[in-house]
């Protein structure tokens, strides 16, 4: 309900209007109390106020009956009385249901509600997956590696190509991004696996969720109430409430710098809020005060809910200017000291103690304290929270089903597109190593194989030039020898030729000898005979030429 086009949220114990001043509402605020206090009513109230004002709202439905806000409420005996004890007859209450998008991180029970790895980034991933911290630099570090090589990361099939990658090829990154354990980087891949299982292989995808669709207005200038349906989710506590933490993350990238306004851009409602601060490092925890402290800026009020004000950090409690709280039980001196720390969070009202007061409320029953004019945080009121306009309870499956397919938005984000990213460009890229091996491969088979032909071939040359050779060699050793024995022949021819040359000079000589001899012979027997008788010159010739052919022969010799 509005009220001075303020936000009326309860009436206090003497029937006055407690009111949140819209240019405030982006200061964050807190709503807190045990199970069963009015905590979803009090949501619902301040959801309606908002989207009636024409600002949009994203509210967390964790138990899944957030989303009967859509259509109007159902009047009772109770709800009279509730309506005639704050006088909501003449302020124009009236039952009706407000412009709802109803998402769902699973498309299950809403609208496919995506984001991509890289958006996500790997410190929230790191959480997802409860790495540690050596764990999460090297996803970081991935992360760099992708980005420089301008390698898409939009699902986890994405993710998982981009660390097997990094693993492979970690020789050539060490130097520039350090040394990256394969034993660590196979521990990451488990965990994306493990994430697959539990939902991201459907939540991490394209279309991803683009924050402007958040801000729609719908039938008569109301803000649009996005609710995500975290009925299914809420089991996997840390996908929950990072993807919030991303969500809110995501505004504060995307929006401008505003300062303060007269009503804010968004509300943001984190309803369980305690999961998303549960085993949280200090590096998120550090990530999400800041980012509180600085979305004020950008026109957005976050709004925490959870059972006890001390599951939110000192850090970012103290950003928390409008608080409601509900009844909290103390049955343990840890919890009365919690007690005890919630109402000294309020601005002291003298009219009564706030501590005793927390304990003692009733079911719709609540301790109020709004920001006044320049900030200053407002005196606590007991009050009494206004009842909602819109219906109690959850759609019925038909009724849901209707009004998500109903939606202008329900087209754009129902298919998933699997676009050319990291996962094809490696594959990509793995095929064209693997063509290029095993050309090279065959090349150098080839190569192998004509050097191998050419060795067999120069052998075969060498053989057959060693044969040339050696037969030439033979050749030319029978031709020597040919030629030799033919000399040797020729030689023998000339020496029997010059023997029987000399034998035959010889033979003339002696024959010449055996002449002149016997001439000689004959005349020296003549000589010697002259005066002898006719037998005398007979015998003297004789022996003459005997004597004479014995000293020529003698002569000759020598």
């Amino acid at each position: 309900m509005l009220s001075d086009n303020k936000i009326w949220v309860a009436n206090n114990e003497k029937g006055e209007r407690v009111t949140l001043s819209p240019k405030l509402a982006n200061r964050h605020g807190l709503v807190a109390g045990a199970t069963g206090t009015g905590k979803t009513v009090t949501l619902k109230v301040m959801a309606e106020s908002f989207s009636d004002l024409g600002v949009p709202v994203f509210l967390a439905d964790v138990k899944g009956d957030l989303s009967g806000i859509a259509d109007p409420g159902v009047d009772s005996t109770d709800m009279q009385e509730r309506i005639e004890r704050f006088g909501l007859s003449s302020e124009g209450f009236s039952f009706h249901g407000y412009p709802v998008s109803i998402w769902d991180l699973y498309g299950q029970k809403g609208m496919q509600l995506r984001t991509t790895i890289s958006e996500m980034g790997p410190l929230l991933l790191s959480r997802i997956m409860e790495l540690n911290d050596l764990q999460s630099d090297i996803l970081t570090i991935v992360f760099k590696i992708a980005d420089d090589n301008n390698l898409l990361l939009i699902d986890t099939k994405d993710l998982k190509v981009m660390l097997n990658y990094v693993s492979e090829n970690n020789k050539e990154f060490e130097a520039e991004y350090g040394k990256m354990s394969p034993t660590s980087i196979a521990a990451i891949v488990r965990a994306v696996v493990a994430l697959e299982i539990a939902g991201g292989e459907t939540f991490f995808g394209e279309t991803a969720l683009n924050v402007a669709d958040l801000f729609a207005i719908g039938e008569g200038g109301r803000g649009m109430i996005n609710i995500l349906d975290s009925s299914s989710l809420i089991g996997n506590g840390k996908l929950y409430s990072t993807f919030l933490l991303w969500l809110l993350s995501e505004l504060f990238e995307c929006l401008p710098e505003v300062g303060d306004q007269e009503k804010p851009k968004m509300v943001f409602f984190f309803d369980e809020a305690h999961l998303l601060f549960k085993d949280a490092p200090k590096a998120l925890v550090e990530k999400v005060e800041q980012v509180v402290k600085l979305i004020r800026s950008k026109g957005v009020g976050v709004y925490f809910c959870t059972q006890n004000p001390r599951d939110i950090p000192d850090g970012v409690l103290a950003q928390l200017g409008n608080k409601v709280e509900h009844a909290l039980h103390a049955y343990t001196p840890a919890d009365q000291k919690a007690v005890k720390a919630a109402a000294e969070s309020f601005r002291e009202n003298p009219e009564f103690n706030t501590y005793e007061t927390i304990m003692a409320l009733g079911t719709g029953e609540a301790v109020i304290s709004f920001l006044e004019e320049g900030g200053i945080p407002g005196m606590a009121q007991k009050a009494y929270i206004l009842p909602p306009q819109s219906k109690m309870a959850a759609l019925d499956d038909v009724r849901r089903d209707s009004l998500i397919k109903g939606n202008m938005l329900y087209s754009k984000y129902a298919q998933a597109i699997d676009p050319d990213s990291a996962y094809e460009f490696l594959m990509r890229k793995g095929l064209e190593d693997q063509a290029r091996a095993e050309a090279e491969a065959a090349e150098a088979a080839r190569v192998k194989e004509e050097e191998k032909a050419a060795a067999l071939a120069a052998k075969e040359e060498e053989r057959a030039a060693a044969k040339e050779a050696k037969e030439q060699e033979r050749l030319e050793a029978s031709k020597a020898r040919a030629e030799a024995k033919a000399a040797e022949m020729e030689a023998r021819a000339k020496q029997r030729m010059a023997d029987a040359e000399e034998r035959k000079k010889k033979q003339a000589v002696k024959s010449v000898g055996n002449t002149v001899a016997g001439t000689v012979g004959r005349e020296v027997g003549k000589q010697m005979t002259s005066g002898l008788g006719s037998f005398g010159k007979k015998l003297g010739g004789n022996v003459g030429a005997s004597v004479g052919r014995g000293l020529f022969s003698t002569l000759f010799k020598l």
